[in-house]
């Protein structure tokens, strides 16, 4: 690449992110103005302190992962294993994780036999 091309590249990264931030803290700044306040008491936020708060959930609570894939990971671990499932083991998994998700599918199970 181009020395300028690599400025331009440099300055319009610099001012997405800016936008990015300032969308970002102006929502976190709205949102905590408008509930915080009525439900719990606490004080307003300014700007800059909104800002402050976003960072530091990010720092305490992992945003940042998703900007590297990690999730690709688990994916393709859980892709492994369900390649390696027999179709009963399959089939016994889908029940299992309908029951946990609370899903129902269209067409009902028939009842056992009641003894």
């Amino acid at each position: 690449m181009r020395p300028h091309r690599i400025a331009r590249f440099a300055v319009m990264a610099l001012v997405i992110g800016a936008i990015v931030i300032a969308g970002f803290g102006w929502a976190v700044l709205a949102l905590w103005n408008w509930l915080m306040p009525a439900i719990f008491g606490l004080p307003l936020l300014s700007f800059w302190q909104a800002v402050g708060l976003l960072g530091l959930s990010w720092i305490l609570f992992g945003s940042w992962r998703g900007l590297h894939g990690h999730g690709r990971h688990w994916r393709s671990g859980m892709r492994e294993r369900w390649e390696h499932m027999t179709p009963e083991e399959r089939e016994n998994f889908r029940k299992t994780m309908a029951q946990r998700c609370g899903y129902r599918s269209s067409s009902p199970e028939p009842e056992a036999p009641k003894a």
